[in-house]
């Protein structure tokens, strides 16, 4: 074995490969020449460990094609969403419109009024720029933005609730992802939790029953990800204004998901309650994230009385919960498309996904089809099927879609799902009924080529 030590060829060799040269044009010398010596290192590991393997140089430079790609790869990179989950938290949640990519690139290039005032020529505040658009269209007296909704609810329960005791229904005590707690938020905070009610039923008086000289508020919290059926009871903002009003305390509401146009209009069930109404209905404050049902940047929410929110600006802590020009920018447009409705439901992708109707679905369902029926190792046919809008946001609405369903002659489904997963632009698909399911609702057209492309070069395994 040792004479194959001898066949390994030096670095300069390789240098003079016709593709290693290419690459040098592109990337800088020192990554090329990592990735060269790591490929001769593999060769040297396998003649050490007494495999008997060939070594010339057009196989080296197919390996240095392959490594090369693998290695120019970003870690975070775009998938194509076949799952079906719209809000897709794993996969980033919301899609954003072209107007807010449009903003982020024209702030990101150039300098932008980030803090600067131009009408007086002085230092401005960056939450300006969203702030009236948020009140235009929900309504609200005042608004702020910090970096997500957990951050929200922190800063407001640490601002206006500090050291004294907030009353929050057993059913609402949620955990919500990364093992993220209610409880713990409110205690970090330095708020005193008060649970009343059971995990299934909570009434008015449960509410009424623990208000102290020490209460300062009652805490709503939106169930994600899960509801309870059957023997439930749950107190609406509506009925604790009551209280409010009665004991002068104030209603604070982590509403989660942020919906803000009615989608019974568009025949589509949803059970969010809509954060206006909140507002309306008696809530002080409420918050929300920016990703989920808004279909903007992450982001964490915070409207209600003008006096409430101007404490919160004046809390230390908002310099390290602030969001940056790429948020503002993101959020401003996301908001200016609500400005006609219609505009909004064509051109934000999680509303115009939430919103296809059924015939348009299919069609997109047939083309996909049409495309692809050309493989014949596949079995492909177009179903009836239920997508969800994901993110903890409508948990219990199911969509009517169009999918693809998927077998392969020799792989089975989740030999085929790891292919797919690991193709160049990765394909996320949904494996379900030992098959291979593609919803179009999450794919774009412009995204078929993609999976035509994955699925042919299958014949080379």
């Amino acid at each position: 074995m040792k004479h194959l030590y001898k066949k390994i060829p030096k670095i300069d060799e390789l240098l003079n490969l016709e593709n290693v040269k290419k690459s040098l044009k592109l990337y800088p010398r020192e990554f090329i020449l990592e990735i060269l010596r790591d490929i001769l290192n593999i060769y040297r590991q396998k003649i050490k460990n007494g495999e008997n393997i060939e070594i010339n140089l057009n196989i080296i430079s197919n390996v240095f094609d392959e490594e090369l790609h693998k290695k120019s790869q970003k870690n975070l990179k775009r998938v194509i969403n076949a799952t079906g989950v719209i809000i897709h938290t794993n996969l980033g949640r919301s899609k954003m419109c072209k107007d807010a990519i449009n903003h982020i690139v024209e702030v990101a290039e150039n300098y932008s009024t980030l803090e600067y005032d131009l009408e007086n020529g002085t230092r401005g505040s960056r939450y300006s720029h969203v702030e009236d658009i948020i009140c235009k269209i929900l309504g609200c007296e005042a608004a702020l933005v910090v970096n997500n909704n957990a951050a929200a609810i922190m800063i407001v329960l640490d601002t206006l609730c500090k050291n004294t005791e907030v009353i929050v229904s057993r059913g609402e005590l949620v955990e919500i992802g990364g093992s993220f707690r209610i409880p713990e938020v409110m205690k970090f905070s330095g708020v005193i939790l008060k649970e009343v009610g059971c995990t299934n039923r909570t009434h008015l008086f449960d509410y009424e029953n623990e208000i102290t000289e020490n209460t300062s508020a009652f805490l709503k919290v939106h169930t994600s990800n899960y509801y309870i059926d059957g023997f439930v009871k749950n107190v609406k903002v509506e009925e604790l204004n009551v209280l409010k009003n009665k004991y002068n305390k104030i209603i604070i509401e982590d509403i989660g998901s942020g919906t803000i146009v009615d989608f019974s209009k568009y025949k589509v069930y949803s059970e969010e309650d809509l954060v206006q109404n909140s507002l309306k209905n008696g809530a002080d404050i409420v918050t929300f994230s920016g990703d989920k049902m808004l279909g903007g940047p992450q982001a964490g929410i915070i409207v209600g009385k003008k006096d409430l929110i101007e404490k919160i600006k004046k809390n230390h802590l908002l310099r390290a919960l602030r969001i940056d020009k790429f948020t503002l920018a993101a959020l401003e447009s996301t908001f200016r498309c609500y400005l006609d409705e219609k505009y909004a439901i064509e051109n934000i992708p999680t509303l115009k996904m939430i919103t296809y109707k059924e015939e348009d679905l299919k069609f997109k369902a047939e083309q996909l089809l049409d495309l692809l029926k050309d493989l014949k190792e596949f079995s492909i046919e177009v179903e009836e099927n239920f997508s969800i809008v994901g993110g903890g946001s409508m948990p219990k609405t199911k969509l009517k879609t169009y999918v693809l369903d998927l077998k392969h002659d020799r792989f089975s489904p989740e030999d085929l799902e790891v292919k797919l997963r690991n193709s160049k632009i990765p394909i996320i698909v949904r494996l379900e009924k030992n098959s291979i399911k593609l919803d179009v609702r999450t794919i774009e057209e412009d995204e078929f080529k993609y999976i035509l492309e994955s699925l042919v070069e299958l014949r080379c395994y």
